[in-house]
């Protein structure tokens, strides 16, 4: 007798679940015969630890760049403010042509004083005077230093070392069109007719600025080249370590901050000293030197990618540097700079210009040594003629 649907579909339901027991019961490859548990479900593998603590770290380094990005900018924003005001911001985002740049030449007058040193006397005086110039077609420039005993006429002042002439602007709130406010102005105007050059730009900085750019950019490297083959010696003493200003031997050698600035403000005049023959020729060389190892580590790549010595760089300069230089200048200035090696910017004194000595020795009417052109008071012919040289004109 045939079995209905209804019987068929029964029967067939229990054949499958007596076959689903049965193969729930047969061991598998090395389990005991004994289980009869069902095998559990299968997971997905879990992801390796390394991968999620590799991914995390990730997370935390976009953090800390990120954050030092902002700090940074901070830095830049804030030092801004400080030295071109609150209308230098709108420059922040853009790069400016420098004056003078499509004419193939930039002229700086840098100056230093010590006026953030309350305990040295003649604050004011600047002490450290140069002309920086950039060769904007040939990418070439020079530094020439202005020996600070120069006997000049300072205009509306009379003769007087050069290195009175900011103190004489500062106190006679100079003004004339065509140059800065202040002492700076007046500095520019007595160089400028003098020397036969015209400048775009000026900066003064004091003490500070100098030590503290050394060590934002983690110290420099200069070549010591004494005439004396022991090296440098200035026994004075140095007020915070209490050792010699400076005892370095020749050859290369890595300067700290402070032995940066005591090397620039070294003139070995102390008993005992050695490697200072030439006398404050010896420290302008060594100012020049100074400056160009800040110029190499600023533009390094080292310093670049540092954001904490970037940000020290720019406290150095935001606290202790007066200029007219506008912040989308600057950064063109940076730029121009970083294509310009060392070594192709050459170090220039008036003692030894191409091997000839351009100053002579001169007693003034107060008693006091200084140096005039060494063609007579008020004859700065061979003096222009250098500078048309340097310019390469």
């Amino acid at each position: 007798m045939r079995k209905s649907k209804k019987q068929q579909a029964k029967a067939n339901a229990a054949q499958e679940r007596e076959f689903e027991r049965l193969y729930r019961t047969i061991p598998s490859g090395g389990r005991s015969s004994a289980s009869k548990q069902a095998m559990p479900p299968l997971q997905e593998p879990s992801k390796p630890k390394w991968k999620t603590a590799m991914k995390r770290m990730l997370i935390i380094l976009l953090i800390l760049a990120a954050l030092s990005g902002l700090w940074v900018g901070w830095k830049f924003v804030s030092n801004s403010i400080k030295v071109f005001g609150w209308q230098g911001i709108l420059d922040l985002f853009r790069t400016t042509k420098l004056k003078g740049e499509d004419e193939g030449h930039v002229n700086i007058l840098l100056a230093g004083n010590s006026a953030d040193d309350p305990g040295h006397g003649g604050a004011e005086l600047t002490d450290s005077i140069m002309i920086a110039s950039i060769n904007t077609k040939d990418k070439t420039g020079y530094l020439l230093s202005i020996p600070r005993d120069l006997y000049v006429d300072i205009p509306g002042h009379g003769y007087a070392k050069i290195n009175e002439a900011y103190q004489d602007g500062q106190e006679d709130k100079f003004s004339e069109s065509g140059y800065a406010d202040g002492g700076m102005g007046l500095l520019e105007k007595t160089i400028s007719e003098r020397f036969g050059i015209d400048f775009q730009y000026y900066a003064l900085v004091n003490y500070t600025a100098l030590e503290q750019s050394v060590e934002a950019v983690g110290g420099i490297t200069v070549n010591i080249e004494s005439t004396d083959p022991r090296g440098l010696y200035d026994p004075s003493r140095d007020l915070q370590t209490g050792g010699p200003l400076v005892k370095l031997p020749n050859g290369q050698v890595a300067l700290n901050g402070r032995q940066a600035l005591d090397l620039a403000r070294a003139r070995g005049h102390a008993r005992g000293s050695y490697g200072y023959g030439q006398g404050d020729f010896v420290r302008t060389q060594n100012q020049r030197k100074v400056l160009l190892g800040i110029k190499d580590k600023a533009t390094s790549i080292t310093t670049l990618s540092n954001p904490v010595k970037l940000g020290q760089l720019l406290d150095s300069l935001g606290d202790n540097l007066v200029t007219d230089l506008r912040s989308g200048e600057v950064k063109r200035l940076y730029q121009l700079s970083k294509d310009i090696p060392s070594s192709k910017i050459q170090s220039a004194s008036l003692n030894d210009a191409d091997g000839k000595n351009l100053l002579d020795f001169y007693t003034n009417r107060s008693g006091q040594s200084t140096l005039v052109p060494a063609a007579g008071i008020d004859d700065y012919s061979e003096i222009q003629a250098y500078i048309t040289k340097l310019q390469g004109q």
